[in-house]
């Protein structure tokens, strides 16, 4: 019986420190997309986007349209009309991989862009973002 109850103790320390852990790391990716929001405000949509990729991440955008690889995502986004274009999101759902190290973010955005009149036209949407840890412990997506 002694053995039975270290057993069902280790078991339920186990699951708590999982638990707490994959609450650290939804925490941590919670921050790092704020980070990245905050980036695309103050240094532009292109060069957040490449700075918080991964080396091959993916963005799908338009119609099924794939951009491969970090440095074609700098290139899709370095537009004069993307330079002319603010984004805010924020995710309302955050889940952790047990093994911590994928997560997944989905949440809503509002894309505002001067078109050429001066005027801002706003779009509503949502995101899904799949996040990856880093070897040194960042967090870089993989998948937007």
């Amino acid at each position: 019986m002694k053995t039975f109850s270290s057993v069902v103790l280790a078991l339920l320390f186990t699951a708590c420190t999982n638990t707490r852990g994959k609450e650290e790391s939804a925490g941590e990716i919670f921050q790092t997309e704020k980070a990245f929001e905050k980036m695309a405000l103050e240094k532009g949509i292109s060069e957040a986007f490449y700075f918080f990729a991964d080396d091959n991440a993916v963005i799908k955008r338009e119609n099924d349209t794939l951009i491969i690889g970090k440095d074609n995502i700098r290139i899709y986004y370095d537009t004069e009309s993307i330079k002319r274009a603010t984004v805010n999101w924020t995710p309302d759902f955050i889940e952790v991989s047990d093994g911590g190290d994928f997560g997944y973010t989905y949440g809503k955005y509002l894309w505002k862009i001067k078109n050429s009149q001066g005027d801002v036209v706003e779009h509503n949407g949502v995101f899904h973002t799949v996040w990856k840890r880093q070897k040194d412990n960042s967090w870089k997506y993989v998948w937007d």
